[in-house]
């Protein structure tokens, strides 16, 4: 892209221990695998009838069947679907880069663009979406600056023009949050108090409050991740799970504080010679008072850059934003 990179410094939080171990304890267990038709599957979200809804880069939208492995194409999109929500009629609404939050009504149907743009401009960079039960929608922004395809820009920028944004029943998007890095999950509480929001590029998981005292304000849930955290979901336990894309990465850290001449030589390399993210199968679930209940990893698995975590009754359902599979696992 013809834009400049204008690279912001920060000083990353000092990684705890935990981020340099390659596994937990209990390890999770070895996953086995759904295969799919199609590469990454960023999002999977679990249907009513216990089927799975995904997302592949080549835009097609998937049912999957996890008893059987059965994959059905249900839709297929412009762009590269992102993060999922399956709707109680059974619609679902898909985060689409470079097109916006679309709604598919069932399967086979028409897509309808729900929200196309903000503050008049396209909406480049949604990334999750819920929707609450009196019909309000909330969605994520990744960047404002920066397209999907140029995700790692915007991680080394560190500018933080993510978001979380709010459409009302009405039709009205207002920002919530502004400032946020790399702004990705988002997750409603079930008493609906708050939303909690993954900030990929900070190692942190951010709190907006929507009912009590602090309504409408925001605070940092939980800080100084292991990890990148990267799409969340509510589990059927209660609890808001995430996946970590990846752990955290020496160089990238080492670099955030140093003059940002440095980021643009190394977003200027081609990408074979970029910091890669270390590939790891780590999941992580949430009390929404900040507890961590369940942080569970292995070293030694076949699927890796686990960006979703679906619990379904105990069991876990990964998705990847490069693996052509689903992965299956259980809570140890």
């Amino acid at each position: 892209m013809s834009m400049p990179m204008r690279p912001h410094r920060w000083t990353p939080p000092r990684p705890t221990a935990r981020a340099r171990q390659t596994h937990s304890d209990p390890p999770l267990p070895p996953p086995r695998l759904l295969p799919l038709p199609g590469n990454g599957p960023e999002d999977v979200v679990v249907l009513a009838d216990g089927r799975l809804a995904t997302g592949t880069d080549d835009g097609a939208i998937l049912h999957v069947d996890p008893a059987s492995g059965t994959v059905e194409q249900i839709a297929h999109v412009e762009g590269r679907p992102l993060g999922l929500h399956a709707e109680t009629d059974g619609g679902l609404l898909i985060c689409v880069a470079g097109r916006g939050v679309l709604r598919l009504s069932e399967p086979g149907g028409e897509l309808e663009v729900v929200v196309g743009e903000l503050d008049g401009a396209p909406l480049l960079f949604p990334s999750n979406v819920i929707r609450d039960s009196d019909g309000t929608i909330y969605f994520t922004v990744s960047s404002r600056r920066w397209p999907f395809e140029e995700w790692m820009t915007d991680i080394l920028e560190h500018s933080g023009s993510g978001a979380l944004i709010r459409r009302t029943t009405d039709g009205q998007v207002d920002v919530l949050v502004d400032g946020l890095q790399f702004a990705n999950g988002v997750v409603l509480a079930p008493d609906r108090s708050c939303l909690l929001v993954a900030e990929t590029g900070a190692y942190r998981i951010t709190r907006y409050w929507l009912t009590g005292p602090h309504a409408g304000t925001s605070d940092h849930l939980v800080e100084n991740l292991p990890g990148s955290p990267d799409n969340m979901l509510l589990g059927s336990d209660g609890l808001a799970w995430v996946g970590l894309v990846a752990p955290r990465n020496p160089l990238l850290d080492t670099l955030f504080p140093l003059p940002g001449i440095l980021r643009r030589v190394v977003d200027a390399l081609p990408d074979v010679l970029t910091p890669a993210p270390a590939r790891t199968t780590w999941v992580l679930a949430l009390a929404f008072d900040g507890t961590l209940v369940h942080d569970l990893q292995r070293a030694d698995s076949d699927f890796g850059l686990v960006t979703a975590v679906a619990e379904h009754q105990g069991t876990l359902y990964l998705g990847s934003l490069s693996d052509p599979a689903i992965a299956v696992t259980s809570i140890p």
